[in-house]
């Protein structure tokens, strides 16, 4: 307990009355001061009533609502605040008789957000009275779920376009014929059907299905390259975000999805499987970087023995030396699948590159113009080795990915 600014304010007004009114009379208003005091203390002593609601599961970036509902059974006034751990922001983080706040995750993985703190101010507001409310909460943070969906979307309603490919839910250049219909303005010349055509005295083309059923698998390097700084996130981070978009758009064009996360060993695998998105984000979004090399032969062998499938292997290419063993693996898994090696690139490094100025600058300038050339190498060795490499910044990666993914099944690669 703590007496409020209130109590306080009148202790010293009666101090002072002292120079002016009789002692007696100042010793009874101390009296009836502490008395009044005391009872304000019972009062807020009292636990109040505080309810919280905040979803259990977020995705990394994305505001989520955090509402406290709090009440002081004996009135008065009520001050709550909601501590934080380092990876979750709130804003605020206090309010009066309740909060209303947005909690924003900075990194994947399981987090305790603490207990409700209060302070209670009794009815007459001379005493205060701190409480700690309800037990702390676990939340699963879960990778950007938010852009997957919207990617996944857009390529339902036919509108995802990048780098020239356009898709039409799970329609496009397949191999499944599926009806013959009237020309559209974006459609390959290679759909025209000419007799259709010749009959009708319009353009027809004919529509094709993207074949279903067919695998998609994601290998993550979640070894010590992995954990290198993307602006706030990681390359991991990264590599999850594109691998969560990649999931979700299998999901809408019915293939199978499966993922393995491995460094020296596998750490969490998903079989490939029909609406295999949820599955594999459940199993993937605390894996963390550990500080050991990757054996990329051993994730490769396990990929080995399935089906024909469109492999994706999310690694960070920074130099030949790094991307050795990754060269050494590619031929195991290019035998049987088409494999695309995924690399997030940091943006801020091209920045550097293109800086001029003083020789600080300069020499910086040059720093990341050697780094890109080496990453440029390792690229080049590991298309040698039969991969196709596929780099872009973080924001862009999904995208590009996806846009990967569409043409190989036009082209029926899968």
């Amino acid at each position: 307990m703590t007496p409020a600014p209130r109590a306080v304010a009148a202790l010293a007004v009666i101090a002072l009355a002292a120079l002016l009114v009789p002692l007696g009379v100042v010793a009874l208003a101390a009296l009836a001061l502490v008395a009044a005091v005391a009872v304000d203390a019972r009062a807020a002593r009292r636990a109040p009533s505080v309810h919280r609601e905040v979803p259990d599961v977020l995705s990394r970036g994305v505001p989520a609502p955090l509402t406290i509902a709090a009440r002081a059974p004996a009135g008065g006034r009520l001050k709550v605040r909601q501590a934080a751990p380092p990876a979750l922001a709130i804003a605020p983080r206090e309010g009066e008789n309740g909060l209303q706040a947005q909690v924003t995750a900075h990194r994947r993985g399981r987090h305790t957000l603490p207990p409700v703190a209060t302070r209670a101010t009794g009815p007459l507001g001379l005493a205060r009275w701190d409480h700690r409310a309800l037990e702390p909460a676990e939340l699963r943070v879960f990778p950007d779920l938010h852009a997957a969906r919207r990617l996944a979307l857009a390529v339902a309603r036919g509108r995802f376009r990048d780098q020239g490919v356009t898709a039409r839910g799970p329609l496009g250049l397949g191999t499944e014929f599926e009806l013959i219909r009237d020309y559209q303005p974006d459609d390959d010349i290679r759909q025209v059907n000419w007799r259709a055509t010749a009959r009708v005295g319009r353009p027809m083309s004919n529509q094709y299905r993207l074949e279903q059923d067919r695998d998609l698998l994601l290998l993550l390097d979640a070894g010590r390259l992995s954990a290198a700084p993307l602006g706030a996130a990681t390359v991991l981070d990264a590599c999850l975000d594109a691998a969560t978009a990649l999931a979700f758009v299998a999901d809408e064009l019915g293939d199978r999805t499966g993922a393995v996360a491995f460094d020296a060993e596998v750490r969490a695998a998903v079989s490939p499987r029909r609406a295999g998105a949820r599955p594999v984000v459940r199993a993937l979004f605390d894996v963390e970087p550990h500080p050991v090399d990757s054996d990329y032969e051993l994730a490769f062998r396990r990929a080995e023995g399935a089906k024909r499938a469109l492999v994706v292997v999310f690694a960070d290419l920074l130099e030949e030396t790094a991307a050795r063993p990754l060269v050494r693996a590619v031929p195991v898994l290019a035998r049987r699948h088409a494999v695309i090696v995924a690399s997030p690139s940091d943006p801020a490094l091209a920045a550097l590159a293109g800086e001029g100025g003083d020789a600080l600058a300069a020499a910086r300038a040059t720093i990341a113009r050697d780094v890109l050339a080496a990453r440029a190498n390792a690229a080049a060795q590991v298309r040698a080795a039969g991969a196709r490499v596929l780099e872009a910044p973080p924001d862009r990666l999904p995208a590009h990915l996806v846009a990967a993914y569409l043409r190989a099944k036009a082209r029926a690669v899968l």
